[in-house]
């Protein structure tokens, strides 16, 4: 082997090492920075891995806000079979009510979501295909298990 053709492998050898440790790194990058969604009926069943981050996504119940003081509030989200209360400290959106579509990011501490963010949709007859998807697997478990048929709002 000549000189140039070992430094020629040498230099291929090692972009492609590097190559492969920036793909690496942005792997493991990705999958920390990504936060998944969750329906309250999910949580309660335990699908959700100890510590995680995530988002829970639903309705706000009807009645369910109480505020605190300064800018603490908690509220509960359903999807129609559970419910999960929701603990967040911060400036809620405009469009944030009772009724409403919403979805909070944050964690589980103990029983309860502490969101870390919140976001609502414009109107009650809109909820985000992500939310409404998860909503319609959570209610055909809920009721293949023989589970009574919760009554839904709307006609959802």
């Amino acid at each position: 082997m000549t000189p140039t053709r070992k430094r020629r492998l040498i230099a291929v050898g090692l972009i492609l090492l590097a190559v492969g440790v920036a793909t690496t790194l942005t792997v493991f990058a990705l999958q920390q920075n990504m936060t998944y969604l969750y329906t309250p009926s999910e949580i309660l069943a335990g699908k959700v891995p100890a510590d995680a981050r995530f988002r829970i996504g639903g309705m706000v119940k009807d009645q369910s806000i109480e505020r605190g003081q300064s800018l603490t509030v908690a509220f509960v989200v359903t999807d129609g079979d559970g419910d999960m209360r929701v603990e967040y400290e911060g400036i809620l959106p405009d469009l944030f009510r009772e009724k409403q579509s919403v979805i909070a990011t944050g964690s589980m501490q103990g029983d309860r979501f502490v969101a870390t963010e919140v976001l609502a949709k414009h109107d009650e007859n809109y909820i985000p295909r992500d939310v409404a998807e998860a909503m319609a697997k959570a209610h055909e478990k809920h009721v293949k298990e023989g589970n009574e048929e919760p009554e839904m709002e709307n006609g959802q």
